[in-house]
């Protein structure tokens, strides 16, 4: 009896970790076209759950690509870098929740490579809900790059799967300096249903 029961929690444990590891598709719809992602749960946890928390309480519905950077708008960046980044309904900033940890690329093994999602951050731990999406590699945002002073990277944790021609369309969207002018809409984010 004992032995079923320790088989029946070993293969528990073991689904529930299967079942944990499976990535998260995303389908972001914006004014410019259709981007779908998928988020890495098994490497980036708690990255991946707090961007579903905005996610699932629509607060991407409303949101905005606001910034674009491009080698041409960064005429004070030593390192240049090339990302679009986007956030929630500006109406609903106030209900945002608490700054998350850093999960750093040297502990996740997520790189920032072309069409990686990552948190978008000023001092490590005070990522919210803004994100960015890399256009090419850009190694310089992985931890030990030198585009931040602290060294500390920025948190990956997904992967543009469908649609990059659409991040394209957004980083050569009209801007001043780096602030798209007028900024991208985001329509709706919500997860795609498993097969």
């Amino acid at each position: 009896m004992k032995s079923r029961i320790l088989l029946f929690c070993v293969g528990l444990v073991a689904s529930l970790v299967s079942v944990s590891a499976e990535p998260v598709r995303i389908l972001m719809t914006t004014g410019l076209g259709e981007i779908e992602l998928e988020l890495y749960p098994d490497q980036a946890p708690g990255t991946v759950e707090n961007f579903l928390r905005y996610v699932d309480g629509g607060f991407y519905d409303g949101g905005v690509f606001h910034r674009t950077v491009t080698p041409e708008n960064q005429p004070h960046n030593l390192i240049r870098i090339e990302v679009i980044q986007g956030g929630i309904n500006p109406a609903r900033e106030e209900e945002g929740e608490p700054p998350i940890p850093l999960e750093r690329t040297n502990t996740t093994g997520l790189k920032h490579r072309d069409g990686v999602i990552s948190m978008a951050r000023l001092a490590p731990n005070t990522a919210t809900s803004d994100f960015f999406i890399c256009i090419n590699d850009q190694p310089e945002l992985d931890c030990g790059g030198k585009r931040n002073p602290d060294g500390q990277g920025f948190a990956a944790f997904g992967q543009v799967t469908r649609g990059m021609e659409v991040v394209r369309a957004i980083q050569a969207a009209p801007h001043e300096a780096q602030a798209l002018q007028p900024p991208v809409s985001i329509l709706s984010v919500r997860r795609i249903p498993a097969d």
